[in-house]
Order: C-alpha cells, then sequence, then structure tokens
C-alpha cells in the first residue's frame, strides 16, 4: 500500500493506493471526503498507449484531476488503474483550487517515482 499526505491551505490531502491483483487503484482525498470522479487508465500493449475515461458527480470538478492521473499512471504501471477523487472545502477560494490542484499535481508526480 502506498500512502502520500501533504497540507494545503485548511486541508490535508491523502493519497492512497493498493493493487487489486496485477492492477492498481487510488484514492486522492481532502477536507470533507466523497466519490467526486472516478477514472479508469488502461494501457494498451500492442499501441503502447495509455487512455482513460472518467465519471463524475453533477456538481463536481475533480474530474480533470482524476482523468490526468489515470493516464499518467497507467502508462507508468502498464496495467489498468481506477483512480477515484474526492475534495472538498466549503466557501473554496480560487485561490485555494490552485494550491491544490498544484499539490494534487505534485503528489501524483510523487506516487509515479515511487512506483518507477
Amino acid at each position: 500500500m502506498i500512502e502520500i499526505k501533504k497540507g494545503v491551505g485548511r486541508i490535508q490531502l491523502l493519497l492512497k493506493g493498493e493493487s487489486v491483483g496485477n492492477d492498481q487503484c487510488f484514492v486522492l482525498s481532502g477536507g470533507r471526503e466523497h466519490i467526486g470522479a472516478v477514472a479508469m487508465g488502461i494501457y494498451d500493449r500492442g499501441s503502447r498507449r495509455s487512455s482513460a475515461s472518467v465519471m463524475s458527480s453533477p456538481g463536481h470538478r475533480e474530474d480533470e484531476i482524476a482523468l490526468r492521473a489515470a493516464r499518467k499512471i497507467s502508462a507508468v504501471t502498464q496495467s489498468t488503474i481506477v483512480f477515484m477523487v474526492g475534495i472538498h472545502v466549503d466557501n473554496i477560494t480560487v485561490d485555494e483550487i490552485q494550491e491544490i490542484l498544484k499539490a494534487s499535481e505534485a503528489m501524483i508526480d510523487e506516487l509515479i517515482e515511487n512506483i518507477r
């Protein structure tokens, strides 16, 4: 199991993951936990490329984080992965959103380095 924590403004983000057979499942959460978006990344050995699809709950904006992470991680692991995101901060500001996006990307990059 992998676990990465990062304090961002008023909340702490937690990225954790575990193997599911040859595949992997990851969850990025912070603030009031929930499932805002889920993406599946699939690596195609024939084309040596990754693709990803995402679903998000109505009114939630975590889809871009989930989609980008699923694509990047499946390319590195060359496997199928699921990436769930649920981050909620009451009365969030534009600056806080930018901080969370930046921190999320850094955590995903750290995860990828740990996997390699």
